[in-house]
């Protein structure tokens, strides 16, 4: 997470005193396991591919995203740490073992977030889930109308904008919403060496009519963070940290850096936040379609 930090400017020294308390952030996904990084933080759990009470995550997506986003990095002494730190997490099981799902699942999960925003002061909705076609319009349509449901009622909603790349017009269909902040992801010039940059499989506009997407670009290769099948031994927790890739990895990055922002500025709209996000993007001189605004930059979200 170093390098990771160090490319979206996480590092610096203006961002110390802000790690996402107060924050609480929703997570659908994969489930959420109970792993030390993120202690007493889980806040609610709903599984709607089951029917377990507890939280778990029998895939590991949800929790390596969530790792990326709010993990306090215990089991390493903070090398790998999330964005957020502290933030409060929310997690909706809408995903199988598989990370295969239904949109009626996710519709179901996006109304339960909407359902207790005021109980658990829900600010930010990560989705690092990709949608490719369906042969069901209506489905996404009302789908899509749920997702900007939710941005209307003052939510911050990310979303991945997929691994189909690089072809034009490739993004996921849940990125393709017109209120929602659309993350991609490239690794800036860090891997120019060995070509393994993510805008190889990153999503890429444009979509239909004059709408930019994506949105904004944070890293996705080589992501580490909290695995789901970690240990718990005499000496300390065994397998605590895995690698994964993808625009599911770059967007809790984005959703982190929101936490970081709204807990120094708790009066922002999701509106101020997302032009406060865009804005201080750093220009990697792509197209708009790989980069959107560019790379995210979190010292310039809290300057």
């Amino acid at each position: 997470m170093d390098r990771v930090k160090r490319l979206i400017h996480a590092q610096e020294e203006e961002i110390r005193p802000w790690d996402g308390s107060g924050v609480t952030v929703a997570i659908l996904d994969t489930g959420i396991a109970m792993h030390p990084d993120f202690s007493d933080r889980v806040i609610g759990f709903r599984d709607f591919v089951g029917k377990s009470r507890l939280p778990y995550d029998d895939c590991g997506h949800g929790t390596h995203v969530a790792g990326i986003l709010g993990g306090s990095g215990a089991c390493s002494s903070g090398r790998y740490a999330g964005v957020a730190g502290c933030c409060r997490i929310l997690s909706g099981k809408v995903l199988d073992d598989k990370g295969d799902g239904s949109i009626s699942n996710m519709e179901a999960g996006i109304e339960w977030v909407l359902r207790n925003q005021k109980l658990y002061q829900i600010k930010i909705l990560n989705i690092s889930v990709s949608m490719g076609e369906t042969d069901s319009p209506k489905s996404l349509e009302s789908l899509l109308l749920l997702l900007e449901d939710a941005w209307n009622s003052g939510i911050f909603v990310v979303v991945a904008a997929g691994n189909r790349g690089p072809a034009a017009g490739s993004l996921s269909l849940l990125g393709r919403s017109k209120k929602v902040v659309t993350v991609g992801c490239h690794d800036g010039n860090d891997f120019w060496r060995n070509g393994h940059s993510c805008e190889s499989y990153s999503g890429r506009g444009p979509v239909e009519g004059e709408l930019k997407k994506p949105d904004i670009v944070a890293p996705g290769t080589d992501i580490v963070s909290c695995n789901a099948a970690y240990r718990r031994m005499p000496g300390g927790v065994w397998n605590a940290y895995t690698v994964k890739n993808g625009t599911s990895m770059s967007t809790p990055l984005a959703a982190g850096a929101a936490a970081l922002c709204l807990q120094k500025y708790p009066w922002y709209s999701n509106e101020q936040l997302k032009r406060k996000m865009l804005w201080s993007a750093t220009d990697l001189k792509e197209a708009w379609s790989k980069q959107g605004w560019g790379m995210l930059n979190v010292a310039g979200m809290l300057r």
